[in-house]
């Protein structure tokens, strides 16, 4: 095997979808946000294990099973893949193991895990993403309140078995919730590529009209437990969140109006717009949190 088949190409990187990684900042910023212990312990790398190396790999991994010839998040026109893509997302995986260790032997462990999971969605042997159930459960857990337990301990440096307490597992939730309630909706596009590689996904299984129904619950559920995190500390944090779901609101019904009169509505651009939106709304709301524990502003606290 030659140097030149090793090297990766512009196809490669661009599977990574490094833009996609937003998507998920909310979840740390949260977890960045609600760790009391200052200083934290390795915020930039544990942010740049999981953002610039265990996410992309994720993305490029299945990019390269999927081989998608049609629309797929953040990417309307897909270059066609090659094997430089599967050594590149190996590669920062195994580079983002290696570096986990720096913050501790558990992170590490955490990072393995979800990308062995990655992989188990996404392989044709085992393929989880053509399980409904399953493939949306391994999203919901291990993209939301996994992601948020494992990073804000690793955040406190504190032991991931201990600790554990109801305020601690409603935060993870919330983070499921979120995540969760997009899931249906960047596969909604998707139904025709999907059936044809035999991937029976949630949207499929729920159809146009559920998946907004679905959704909508989901994100309904969030908006109850985030009442429920903030109610005991303060009821500001809690205002401006739905202050920020706002605009979210009112394009899902907008959105969802549309499928109803024309399913032709459930497209690629349609979704995009969705995702870019809901993730717009949700990392300023985060941020604002982030920057408020920083700062230790008491006015939202």
């Amino acid at each position: 095997m030659t140097f030149r088949r090793l090297w990766p190409t512009r196809s490669a990187f661009a599977h990574l979808r490094l833009v996609f990684s937003v998507f998920l900042l909310p979840v740390y910023l949260f977890a960045f946000s609600q760790v009391t212990a200052r200083p934290l312990n390795h915020p930039w790398l544990i942010f740049f294990i999981w953002h610039f190396l265990a996410f992309p790999a994720s993305n490029g991994y299945n990019s390269y099973f999927d081989r998608d010839e049609e629309s797929i998040g953040l990417m309307e026109h897909p270059p066609e893949v090659d094997i430089t893509l599967y050594y590149l997302s190996i590669f920062i995986e195994a580079l983002a193991f290696v570096l986990g260790f720096i913050v501790s032997w558990q992170f590490a462990c955490a990072v393995l895990l979800y990308g062995i999971l990655s992989k188990l969605y996404s392989h044709p042997v085992t393929r989880l993403k053509k399980y409904p159930v399953i493939s949306f459960l391994t999203v919901f857990i291990f993209q939301g309140c996994f992601i948020y337990w494992t990073t804000y301990t690793a955040l406190a440096g504190q032991d991931l078995f201990n600790g554990w307490n109801m305020h601690f597992i409603i935060a993870g939730m919330i983070c499921s919730c979120l995540i969760g309630a997009s899931y249906p909706l960047t596969q909604v596009y998707q139904h025709a590529e999907d059936g044809r590689r035999g991937d029976r996904t949630l949207s499929i299984v729920l159809g146009y009209k559920g998946s907004f129904i679905f959704s909508g619950a989901l994100f309904a559920c969030g908006i109850v437990l985030t009442f429920l995190y903030w109610r005991n500390i303060s009821l500001l944090p809690f205002y401006l969140f739905v202050g920020f779901a706002l605009p979210i609101f009112l394009f899902f019904n907008y959105w969802f109006y549309q499928v109803n009169q024309n399913t032709a509505n459930a497209n690629y651009k349609n979704a995009m717009r969705m995702n870019f939106l809901s993730a717009g709304c949700m990392l300023g709301y985060f941020a604002l949190l982030a920057v408020a524990a920083y700062f230790k502003l008491k006015l939202l606290f």
